[in-house]
């Protein structure tokens, strides 16, 4: 099971395993050398916070160590819940008949990879194709999404529009008429779109790299 604990000791665990503090790792990941500051791990009204999805993919990058090792530093001393979690290209995401409304896979017999449990998120997996999710996202990686997860602006996500396209963006600016997406490609401006274009928006929680 992922928990808020297991991923904030898989991060000090790496830094330690290094001879580095949590600031240490921060600055070899190329991020704020408060990011993973023990302050920074609760807000102020005692909700849990969480290090981004961006922020861990910059953390194994510069230790050379795989999404699945993190993920086994985050379960140890956790319960070994695990799940199959379905496997979709990127290019059926984008076709009818795959998905149901609230943007969950339909049928059996995809690809399915071992992920741990979250609780109370059900998830599938995307595996990225072409450059569209470029430059954090490329070909091969996959996407781990939940969509029934609660969306909060900053969050990054996957889109599906009901022309059928498919993409990865951050949330910014929700109203019940319009979306604004934000793109993790700097060369493209920011996107707004009619809510009622939307088909669904899952939230990414992981991405392996």
């Amino acid at each position: 099971m992922v928990s808020h604990r297991g991923i904030w000791r898989a991060l000090d665990t790496l830094a330690q395993r290094r001879g580095l503090t949590a600031s240490g790792l921060a600055v070899r990941a190329g991020l704020d050398p408060t990011a993973f500051n023990k302050s920074k791990r609760w807000a102020r009204d005692g909700r849990p916070r969480w290090p981004s999805s961006e922020s861990l993919a910059k953390v194994l990058t510069a230790t050379g160590q795989t999404f699945e090792d993190f993920a086994r530093l985050a379960d140890e001393g956790e319960p070994k819940a695990r799940s199959a979690v379905a496997v979709l290209g990127l290019a059926q995401a984008g076709q009818k008949g795959y998905f149901d409304d609230a943007g969950f896979p339909k049928g059996s017999g995809w690809e399915e990879i071992e992920f741990p449990a979250v609780r109370g998120e059900d998830v599938y997996a995307l595996r990225v194709s072409g450059e569209s999710m470029m430059p954090l996202y490329r070909p091969g990686d996959l996407v781990i999404v939940a969509p029934a997860a609660t969306l909060h602006r900053g969050d990054r996500v996957v889109v599906k529009l009901s022309s059928g396209e498919v993409m990865a963006k951050e949330l910014g600016q929700r109203s019940r008429e319009r979306i604004e997406l934000r793109s993790l490609n700097p060369d493209h401006p920011p996107l707004t779109v009619a809510a009622k274009d939307v088909t669904w928006i899952a939230r990414i929680l992981w991405a392996s790299q």
